[in-house]
């Protein structure tokens, strides 16, 4: 199955944001792509090979930000029980799926969520970078 360019051009602006904030590493437990803050995950990347569609999973507690992405096209609570917690699994590729710049506030949300209280104020330490993403 080919991955379509729209949704993967999104899924690398969204990989590239997570990886940019402060202490975020990349790793591949399970056979997909997640970013870590000190060793927990605040985003599920999915896999980017065409075997499944494009998405990704944040943890949303704030209520209205929870809502917003669950009335997106195929978005759903993440599955083993992380739905319960306020993890949301997003797809990319429908019509209608949120753009990058929404997705990678939703993954900083996400990140603060998980984040220690001090790479939260590291990241609110940083020159914004909202144009680059």
């Amino acid at each position: 199955m080919a991955v379509p360019r729209n949704a993967l051009r999104k899924w690398e602006k969204v990989r590239d944001w997570a990886l940019g904030l402060p202490g975020a590493v990349e790793e591949r437990p399970w056979g997909e792509t997640v970013a870590k803050v000190d060793r927990k995950v605040f985003v599920f990347l999915g896999v980017d090979d065409g075997s499944h569609p494009l998405g990704v999973t944040v943890k949303l507690t704030d209520e209205t930000a929870h809502a917003h992405a669950l009335v997106c096209p195929g978005a759903e609570p993440a599955g083993y029980g992380l739905g319960k917690a306020g993890w949301v699994h997003v797809p990319l590729e429908p019509p209608g799926a949120p753009a990058a710049e929404l997705l990678c506030d939703w993954v900083e949300e996400s990140y603060r969520t998980v984040a220690t209280k001090r790479r939260a104020a590291e990241l609110d330490g940083r020159p914004s970078q909202r144009a680059t993403h």
